[in-house]
């Protein structure tokens, strides 16, 4: 199983869990599963089947699009964070 942390922002959509456990061994697979769990969320990460631009996911420290993307292996006990891009400001 790998721990998924969820932002604040986006825990209206998933019964207002901080972090959720979920099977998959890519991250794509994860997080088909965790939008499977919470179908209200998957609009909010995805645009089609592509992640959207301000949505980053990282497992560790380290940013899956430096990776192998949605394409990107899983290992047992490994956590992922999303994070979504803030934007704004002066």
């Amino acid at each position: 199983m790998t721990t998924i942390k969820i932002p604040t922002p986006l825990r209206a959509y998933t019964g207002g869990n901080a972090e959720i456990e979920v099977k998959g061994e890519t991250v794509g697979a994860i997080l088909a599963s965790l939008t499977q769990q919470y179908p209200d969320l998957r609009p909010h990460l995805f645009n089609g089947e592509e992640l959207r631009n301000f949505v980053n996911v990282f497992i560790g420290e380290e940013d899956i699009r430096y990776r192998d993307g949605l394409d990107t292996s899983i290992e047992p006990g490994d956590k992922l964070r999303i994070i979504p891009s803030i934007a704004g400001g002066c």
